[in-house]
């Protein structure tokens, strides 16, 4: 007897996991990959897309609303497609189990979906933070790290022309002088703008490193106050757009992995999609 229920409770527990765990990882791993590839050539193509039809300007002047909305559209596309793609390998590869209700199916394999979604957005989100650092920081970055500002590279051009000068001397250190301007442009994005003090300093810089006269570095600073907030303005419209497409993307997704799980694992049971799925035939001919 004592021999005999050690074999009893080995062969129930070799069959239990097959009947009451919900979530089978294979399938899943196997979709979360699938949409993140899929998701990468889509990505792919955007981007050849988008260098084709956009500007090499290294301003925002150019860049359309439109142009922004756009690439938040395909980027919901871009989301459904991927996603849906992974979910649906997820519920169609899973192993059904035949005692299975019809609405604990559908549930069961929404949730594949639904985990499949999560861990290729979790995937995703590692490659980023993995890369973004390594595109930030560069072998020079240590080297320039005093003299640098977040005025680098959005305010490239304006600095550019606000410091521009045909007799400067040729070793003359502009890193100082440009990361301070950069700061105090940066202030004009504000809701008091640039204040007299840092205009006067700006001002006196712009005369001593360029040697303009004082009429004229005054216009100057001037127009890169005014070019400065435009671009940042056109820049925070433009980063508040690709937030919202991006956070939009992501939870369409979501839906999509669901849907697409559960229309998997319909046809992997050659059973008919659900009537929530399917559009009555009585609507088509309306």
């Amino acid at each position: 007897m004592t021999s005999e229920a050690p074999a009893l409770v080995e062969d129930e527990a070799a069959t239990l996991p097959v009947q009451i765990r919900y979530l089978q990882w294979t399938p899943i791993i196997a979709g979360a990959f699938a949409a993140a590839a899929f998701a990468f050539v889509l990505m792919t193509f955007g981007v050849t897309i988008g260098l084709g039809v956009s500007s090499a300007s290294p301003t925002w002047r150019d860049a359309s609303a439109a142009l922004s909305l756009l690439s938040g559209l395909y980027l919901i596309l871009l989301a459904i497609a991927s996603f849906g793609l992974g979910g649906y390998l997820a519920g169609r590869v899973r192993d059904g189990v035949g005692a299975e209700p019809n609405s604990d199916m559908e549930t069961r394999d929404g949730l594949h979906g639904l985990t499949t979604w999560a861990l290729a957005v979790l995937l995703g989100a590692i490659v980023m933070g993995m890369v973004s650092p390594a595109a930030v920081t560069g072998p020079s970055s240590s080297r320039i790290a005093g003299s640098t500002t977040s005025a680098e590279p959005l305010l490239s051009y304006e600095l550019d022309r606000l410091l521009r000068s045909p007799h400067r001397l040729p070793n003359a250190d502009m890193s100082v002088g440009r990361a301070e301007a950069g700061r105090i442009l940066m202030t004009g994005s504000s809701r008091h703008g640039v204040n007299g003090d840092d205009r006067a300093h700006l001002i006196q810089q712009v005369q001593t490193l360029t040697g303009l006269a004082a009429v004229d570095a005054e216009r100057r600073v001037d127009q890169a106050i005014a070019s400065s907030r435009s671009t940042i303005a056109h820049a925070r419209h433009s980063m508040v757009i690709l937030a919202f497409s991006v956070a939009v993307a992501t939870l369409l997704g979501a839906v999509g992995a669901w849907v697409a799980a559960v229309a998997g694992g319909r046809h992997r049971d050659g059973a008919p999609l659900p009537e929530w799925m399917v559009l009555p035939t009585g609507a088509s001919h309306k």
